[in-house]
Order: C-alpha cells, then sequence, then structure tokens
C-alpha cells in the first residue's frame, strides 16, 4: 500500500480516500511503523510546508518546525482519534508549532523566500496558482494569505479553514473574497500598466 500512495500522490485519490489512506499511515505509526511515517510524510509535506512557511514567513524556521510536527506525529500518533479529518490534525500541530516558534522569534520577516518556494514549487498544481499566491504576498494581510494558502495549496474548504483557524465561516469567506479582489485589481493595473509601457 505504501509504495502506491508514493507512486500516484494523493492527486490520484478522491479526498475522502486520501484522508482514509492518511489516517491508516497515522494509526500504523501509532504502532511504531517507520514506514508509515516516511511514506506519510511524502504525501503531507508540501502542505506543512508551506502552512508554516505562510506562519513564519523564514524559509530555515519553516523546515525546523517540518522537521518538528513529525517528531510530534510520531510521538502522538497512538493518541489519535480517527475524526475523518487527519489534514486538519498535523496542520493544527503545524499551527501551534509554528506560533510557538514565532513567540521565541518574533523577527522573522522575509517573505521572499515564499515566493522562491512557491515560484519552483513542484506540488503546486499549476502556473496560475503559483502567480495568484505570489502576487498575494505583496498586497494582502497576513490572515488573507493563511487563508489563501489553504485553500489553493492545500485544497481546504472554506468551513475546514474556519474550524482549523478557530474562525467564522463569514469572516473566512469575506477575507478569501477580499484577498482575491485585492489580487484582481493588482493585476488588473499591472496589465494596463504593461500595455501603456508597449
Amino acid at each position: 500500500m505504501y509504495s502506491k500512495i508514493l507512486t500516484s500522490n494523493n492527486y490520484g485519490y478522491n479526498k475522502s480516500e486520501y484522508y482514509s489512506l492518511l489516517e491508516e499511515y497515522i494509526k500504523n505509526i501509532g504502532y511504531g511503523s517507520k514506514e508509515a511515517l516516511s511514506s506519510f510524510y511524502q504525501i503531507t509535506k508540501t502542505s506543512v510546508y508551506g502552512f508554516a512557511l505562510s506562519i513564519l514567513r523564514n524559509q530555515h524556521d519553516a523546515e525546523d518546525v517540518l522537521q518538528e510536527v513529525y517528531i510530534k506525529i510520531y510521538e502522538s500518533a497512538s493518541t489519535y482519534q480517527a475524526n475523518g479529518k487527519p489534514l486538519g490534525w498535523i496542520l493544527t500541530i503545524t499551527k501551534n508549532l509554528s506560533l510557538m516558534k514565532l513567540r521565541k522569534q518574533k523577527n522573522n520577516k522575509d517573505i521572499d523566500e515564499m515566493k522562491e518556494f512557491l515560484s519552483d514549487g513542484k506540488d503546486t498544481n499549476d502556473a496560475e496558482t503559483k502567480l495568484l499566491l505570489s502576487a498575494a504576498f505583496e498586497i494582502i494581510s497576513d490572515e488573507e494569505r493563511n487563508i489563501l494558502i489553504l485553500h489553493a495549496v492545500s485544497g481546504f474548504r472554506h468551513r475546514e479553514i474556519s474550524k482549523l483557524l478557530d474562525m467564522p465561516l463569514s469572516t473566512v469567506l469575506s477575507k478569501y473574497n477580499r484577498a482575491i479582489k485585492k489580487i484582481k485589481k493588482a493585476m488588473s493595473e499591472e496589465g494596463k500598466d504593461a500595455k501603456k509601457r508597449n
């Protein structure tokens, strides 16, 4: 089963199948399986790293958190209660560890590394998504950016993001829509400027 997941990645599965497989991995990690942990890491690392980077805005700190997340998962998998939302559990761990790191280091302001990650990120879906996310970091707020990343990179629904970020659904939707409008406006203005230059 592990090799099947590694070769086809989660894109070959619908969401419920993917979540069921993640829960199977977590169960096996809870039994001490390092093979399960390795496979689990391969198919979740992009979401974990992307979310950590969106909070920390520093590549090295995000890499540190990435390692800490899987150590924490290995230590606590045996107590995980299957609820059909394993990615939410993983990203909650990621958020908590990232915020702990931020409290210790409040001087992480380098957002260029996030753009670099997106520009060569092989796991993002397409060039349009990369362009959208890259533009987002220049003109939207931190909360808007986190919502956009959870939706565009990790594929969360707005209701799931609401629960993950402890934010009312209406607020998530309004922030998401506001972010999209800001990005569209900026891209439209960029297009007009490009025409004037030509």
